[in-house]
């Protein structure tokens, strides 16, 4: 250490920057707009100016009126950082404008987000958050590209520019800003996965966003159906994600669609609406509303008039089966299970002949099914297919599509309505001329398959046979 003298009182710090390499330019640091953005991204909200002398230009006062004026260049010691961030201010002070400009400016978006959400917490831990619900999806929100994430600060100070620590994978789609003083300037992002502090501000967050959702499910219905529309899948793999323990938080979040009440509804809004002779939560799965709400194992619902939810997304199914039931009420699936329905009937006699018509269409089919039983389910339609064991339909299309080599398959099940005149139809051909009767069995098997929405084994066979049976 040197003994000196300074003209003035203060510290001055000097840097020296590296030389320019081929992989790295440090003389970019010099210039006026990169120190200018540094300042901005980790330093805007710093409560002392930072000011630098920067270079402008202006028109000579002589030139001002003249055709061609000339312009000179001076330098002007400007405040680069802002000082006071819009969280730290009172919010009865802050217009939904300034709000929703920051939010555009900050997180790079056109539209205004839907939802502003301001807390600040003082006690075990303190901090000032303000976060923000986008009007859309973003568009690499379901890819590797997206970072989840709360920009975190200390007093003023940016410490990451996207901690993921801050926020449950559900909400991922949250933005905005924290800010707590609890927390060093020093720490890294090693000892930040590990900062009971940061947890506590996470468990808050997580309330307070919750909260917020349950508010705008209930008093702003319309807003809420098109967050819902943005980010209602993510909820649901809420529902499915750590072996379903997050479902008690999230399940009165989630949006079906209702057969009977043709609209968006609530779990609690379906059980409050359900008969009281109905004593499960029915639902179907399919490609849209329009295929499921014509499904021939719906006609025996529809009768009773029970509700049934239609779920298009392909993590329905998983989520519905992570809640198993939802007050006290168990969730069956149309397309697989016993709807608990048939047992009220009294026990229909056996035609004559339906075991031998039964066993009939088991050996033309073989191991094409598991099993071929006599229909309670179906009305107006001759077969159906109904998944048996723990693996259903919609779980074997999903599976074919992400991990095909796993060879998942549902074991089917053929159900055959015993009345219809198809049905009828085949029995007599069974007496009269039995290869042609085999045919008709290879149709109907064919036939549940595309009510089922699963692939023809081969379609120009199919063709071959309708063609054959109509000459």
């Amino acid at each position: 250490m040197t003994a000196c003298e300074k003209d003035a009182a203060g510290t001055d710090v000097i840097m020296h920057l590296k030389a320019d390499s081929e992989d790295e330019s440090y003389s970019r640091f010099l210039e006026t707009y990169e120190l200018k953005n540094l300042v901005k991204k980790y330093s805007d909200y710093i409560r002392y100016p930072i000011k630098m002398d920067v270079e402008k230009t202006r028109v000579k006062e002589e030139t001002k009126d003249s055709d061609k004026p000339e312009y000179e260049t001076y330098t002007e010691n400007e405040t680069l950082n802002s000082m006071v961030p819009l969280w730290q201010r009172n919010k009865k002070d802050v217009t939904a404008e300034e709000y929703n400009q920051f939010y555009k400016e900050k997180f790079f978006d056109f539209e205004d987000p839907l939802l502003t959400i301001t807390t600040s917490v003082e006690g075990v831990v303190t901090y000032k958050a303000l976060l923000y619900i986008p009007a859309k999806t973003p568009y690499n929100y379901y890819t590797k590209e997206y970072e989840k994430g709360l920009q975190l600060y200390s007093s003023g100070v940016m410490i990451m520019e996207n901690c993921p620590d801050l926020l449950p994978e559900h909400f991922r789609f949250v933005k905005g800003v924290v800010d707590s003083q609890d927390l060093s300037l020093n720490i890294s992002r090693e000892m930040l996965q590990h900062n009971r502090q940061l947890k506590l501000i996470e468990e808050h967050l997580e309330k307070k966003i919750k909260n917020e959702l349950a508010s705008m499910l209930k008093k702003d219905r319309e807003n809420y159906e098109k967050f819902f529309a943005a980010f209602g899948r993510q909820l649901k793999y809420g529902l499915v994600s750590d072996y379903g323990a997050h479902k008690d938080k999230l399940s009165d979040l989630i949006l079906f669609y209702s057969y009977n009440q043709k609209k968006l509804i609530t779990l609690d809004e379906y059980v409050e609406a359900m008969k009281e002779d109905q004593k499960y939560i029915y639902f179907a799965t399919g490609e849209s509303k329009e295929i499921i709400e014509t499904l021939p194992q719906t006609e025996i619902l529809k009768d009773k008039g029970f509700d049934f939810l239609c779920c298009t997304d392909e993590i329905d199914e998983f989520a519905l089966n992570s809640l198993r039931t939802f007050k006290e009420k168990e969730f069956r699936s149309v397309l697989n299970d016993d709807l608990g329905i048939e047992s009220e009937n009294k026990e229909e006699e056996k035609e004559e002949g339906q075991d031998a018509l039964i066993t009939f269409i088991k050996e033309t089919l073989g191991d094409k099914v598991s099993q071929v039983v006599a229909s309670k389910k179906l009305k107006s339609h001759p077969v159906c297919l109904t998944a048996q064991g723990g693996i259903s339909f919609e779980m074997e299309k999903y599976f074919s599509v992400v991990q095909p080599e796993s060879g998942m398959k549902a074991q089917r099940v053929l159900e055959i309505n015993m009345s219809h005149p198809a049905v009828k139809a085949l029995k007599d051909k069974v007496t009269t001329n039995i290869e042609e009767a085999k045919k008709y069995v290879q149709l109907l098997y064919s036939q549940s398959l595309l009510i089922a929405g699963l692939p023809l084994e081969n379609p120009s066979e199919y063709t071959d046979l309708v063609c054959s049976l109509m000459i």
